[in-house]
């Protein structure tokens, strides 16, 4: 059962849908191939406010602060500030107003186990060991015989030790060599990332979402994290000593009471799947750390029956009470769904059932942009690629910038996103996959997330109703009921069911409900209103929301 079906008035990010802007790629204002917060502006009402907007509640900002790039702004060289590539402070003001006027959210990007190696807080720890800011970070002496102070990998490979000629010591980072990782033991470290979430808590924004929260805890003594024999790269190491240490679910704790002064802010983080625990430890007791994690396992999931009931029975029943889960698909870092859930199948219907159940399931969604039209991963070549870590694994991995390519909104040349060359190539069928063709086609993938959004809207069963799963469904059928009391009283009854099969499925009607209205079929062939309570039928790669009596 799920705390907020107990209240007719949870907070506002437990009925909300979050959209994920990648500003690079969102609207590009200056004509210089590059998404910028101009552009973002004037596209908030296709989001929401609009006659025929989209709908959503809130937006989500990947970084936009002054950054190198080299970790396209996960390296951040100053934190109260917009990168000029995306225009000014007074722009972001403007967004956030209009973006309030309209009656959605902002989500800031926060990144917080590491800086850029330009910001001015790591120029002055390298300069000195006697400078005030040397225990900002985490730098270390090599061992005997020129060896590195420990074994660590760095996610995005090599080592995560960096020699810098100029401090005449060993610095740690995670991710990139450009990306030192802050030393979180320092009470002052804290306390001045506090003042960045004050900063942008005191200017409107609505909360952050955490980057890379388990990283944030290192065992300062340096050991070596055992192998795992028969793996390479970064997964051939117990990580056992470079994060997922206590110290980060103790700046979580410290965090949310540093945001509780703030009215309705929100905290969601980012975790790696296989932290101890798994995401729902950043829970906490369910009151004291974050408010929202994402749980990325759907996202690295096949299309599979399987997957979305271990998700159901197992994932969200480990959330604490107090907690509440989140349903997330696709993101900056992955390849869009509609391809991973479209191999070896019929794509498009599996990513109209997708939308269904993105928007039906227990917990706040995400939508990455694009999702709505289907965009597909781009077709990319080697000169086209800008990120440095899909450079890297290139053609071994497909890496990230597929899933960043510019957002296609018309037939134009540049499916009016730019004038100018975009900083991605976009993929040739933009011309036919696009908002402005979609919105208007009843029948499209668009108009079948705005109605899903609509109804979900609408109805407490669907966005903050209890669910329960239907155990004695086909195998290659998911099937699960939404309940909630309404305010008249009433209790609204939703069921909905995904046939995750290249065949029709047939089944019976659960029991205790004598027939349903089907809201939606992801089939837009289906002319079915009612169900016959002793024979359902699903065809292939088809979800069916009913009402029930």
């Amino acid at each position: 059962m799920l705390a907020a079906s107990r209240s007719l008035h949870p907070p506002w990010w437990q009925s909300a849908v979050f959209y994920q802007i990648y500003p690079w790629s969102f609207q590009d204002s200056d004509n210089d191939g590059i998404g910028d917060l101009r552009g973002i502006r004037s596209r908030l009402e296709y989001l929401r406010g609009a006659q025929h907007s989209l709908g959503v509640d809130a937006i989500w900002l990947s970084p936009i602060y002054p950054s190198p790039m080299h970790d396209f702004g996960y390296d951040v060289s100053d934190y109260v500030n917009i990168d000029p590539r995306f225009g000014t402070l007074k722009d972001f003001d403007d967004l956030l107003e209009e973006a309030h006027r309209l009656g959605l959210r902002v989500i800031m990007d926060l990144v917080l186990n590491h800086t850029s190696n330009q910001h001015e807080w790591f120029r002055e720890s390298r300069a000195s060991r006697l400078s005030t800011k040397r225990n900002w970070y985490c730098w270390a002496d090599g061992k005997s015989f020129g060896r590195r102070p420990s074994n660590w990998n760095a996610r995005f490979g090599g080592s995560s030790w960096t020699w810098d000629p100029e401090a005449r010591q060993y610095y740690l980072h995670s991710f990139l060599k450009e990306q030192p990782d802050l030393n979180w033991q320092n009470p002052s470290v804290r306390a001045a990332m506090w003042d960045v979430v004050r900063f942008w808590l005191d200017r409107g924004v609505d909360g952050f979402r955490l980057d890379a929260i388990n990283w944030l805890g290192k065992d300062t003594r340096w050991p070596n994290n055992p192998f795992r024999f028969g793996l390479r790269g970064y997964t051939r190491q117990h990580h056992l000593y470079d994060r997922d240490q206590a110290l980060a679910q103790e700046s979580m704790q410290e965090l949310r009471q540093v945001v509780s002064a703030y009215r309705d802010a929100v905290l969601i983080g980012e975790a790696a799947a296989d932290t101890p625990g798994g995401p729902a430890s950043f829970y906490g007791e369910g009151d004291d750390e974050l408010h929202l994690v994402f749980d990325f396992r759907l996202m690295k999931s096949p299309w599979c029956a399987k997957s979305f009931r271990l998700c159901l029975s197992q994932h969200v029943p480990s959330i604490p009470q107090g907690g509440w889960p989140t349903i997330v698909m696709s993101n900056h870092d992955q390849p869009r769904h509609i391809d991973r859930y479209g191999a070896g199948g019929d794509a498009e219907a599996r990513a109209r059932a997708a939308a269904l159940l993105l928007l039906t399931m227990p917990g706040t969604p995400f939508l990455y942009y694009g999702e709505e039209v289907g965009m597909r991963n781009g077709k990319l070549r080697y000169r086209d690629l800008r990120d440095p870590y899909t450079k890297r694994f290139w053609p071994f991995r497909p890496g990230r910038d597929p899933a960043r390519t510019p957002m296609q909104w018309d037939a134009s040349l540049h499916a009016g996103f730019t004038t100018s060359r975009p900083w991605l190539p976009l993929p040739p069928d933009s011309s036919q996959r696009n908002v402005a063709a979609e919105a208007a086609d009843p029948r499209s993938l668009w108009s079948l997330y705005r109605k899903l959004l609509e109804l979900r809207r609408m109805s407490p069963a669907l966005h903050r109703g209890d669910y329960r799963m239907i155990e004695d469904s086909p195998r290659d059928c998911l099937l699960y009921e939404r309940e909630a009391r309404t305010e008249t009283g009433t209790v609204e009854r939703m069921l909905v069911a995904v046939n995750f099969s290249q065949r029709p499925c047939e089944f019976a009607f659960p029991s205790g409900s004598s027939h349903g209205l089907v809201l939606v079929s992801t089939n837009p062939d289906a002319a079915d209103s009612t169900w016959n309570p002793t024979q359902i039928r699903l065809g292939p790669d088809e979800g069916r929301l009913v009402r029930l009596s």
